[in-house]
């Protein structure tokens, strides 16, 4: 299949007042055409699969940019064109069915997997953790620094603890720079807050797996692997008390509703009362594959063709 260059931005504009160019005129002739983000084209003979990952845009309109602000028409026009809908949980297919009045049978859940070497992964070894500048003890928060990962109100219970204890490790925060204002860390002690940075996969999984705990305290999500990932690990985990969250990690988190709440969840952290151990956390992420995730996937394109 050749496919034709044509600007994003000119076919997003296109298709959200037309059903032009379709599929087949940009990329050639095909059954099925799963769109896997957000946006689905006009399918043309094709039938339309649309992967829609959350509702943020249209739930949460200060924590998206201009890009994803766009969805508020694009995914309507794409659900319309959809035969099946793919959402990666079912806080996500509950949302989706109230917010565009979707009937059940045409939304799939295909649950988001861990890949399995996350379970084998090892500490950072002391060059590691040197080459990163990380200390042997710290509490990790893992995704884009935006707005919509809740980490202001991180630093917020944070403060509160080192207000009133001695023994806190610092507070690493593993990710890309995103959009938004910057993070406020004035009046925190030296060391304490520290940004690695983006890190590759290898990486990334050591720096998890040596944590005391993985800190999530997203305002929305429609899966959330970071918290999964930690589970797979065995690590600890104290998660915002989402729909999702609770979907994904059962009873292996700790879940917090307030700042106040919040900081208790870190207190717990330090003192390793979080709920789980090793073998039951790891137990619930082997529940979520990504061989699962296909196989569902592949259904969805059978009932499509259907």
């Amino acid at each position: 299949m050749q496919g034709r260059p044509v600007p994003a931005r000119l076919l997003r504009t296109l298709w959200s007042r037309a059903e032009w160019p379709t599929v087949g005129l940009l990329a050639g002739a095909a059954d099925v055409f799963h769109a896997t983000n957000f946006v689905l084209p006009p399918p043309g003979r094709a039938r339309g699969v649309l992967t829609v990952h959350d509702l943020a845009y249209l739930h949460h309109r200060d924590t998206v940019d201009a890009a994803s602000a766009a969805y508020r028409e694009l995914v309507p026009r794409g659900l319309r064109r959809a035969a099946e809908v793919l959402v990666p949980s079912a806080a996500v297919a509950a949302e989706l069915q109230e917010a565009y009045r979707l009937p059940a049978d045409r939304v799939t859940v295909t649950h988001l997997g861990v890949d399995p070497s996350w379970s084998t992964a090892a500490p950072p070894d002391v060059a590691t953790r040197t080459g990163l500048g990380l200390p042997e003890e710290y509490l990790l928060a893992v995704g884009t620094i935006e707005p919509r990962k809740g980490l202001p109100r991180l630093l917020t219970a944070y403060r509160a603890l080192l207000a009133e204890r001695t023994d806190v490790p610092p507070l690493v925060l593993v990710g890309p720079a995103g959009w938004g204002a910057e993070l406020d860390v004035a009046g925190l002690p030296p060391g304490a807050v520290l940004f690695p940075g983006f890190l590759g996969e290898g990486q990334l999984q050591q720096v998890v797996a040596g944590a005391r705990a993985l800190v999530f305290p997203s305002r929305y999500e429609g899966f959330g692997l970071p918290p999964l990932e930690a589970l797979a690990c065995g690590v600890p985990v104290v998660a915002a008390d989402l729909p999702v969250t609770r979907e994904v990690l059962g009873d292996q988190a700790r879940f917090v509703s307030t700042d106040e709440d919040l900081a208790a969840g870190l207190a717990e952290a330090v003192d390793g009362t979080l709920p789980g151990d090793p073998t039951s956390r790891r137990a619930r992420a082997h529940h979520y594959t990504w061989a699962r995730c296909a196989a569902a996937t592949r259904q969805a394109y059978t009932r499509a063709l259907s």
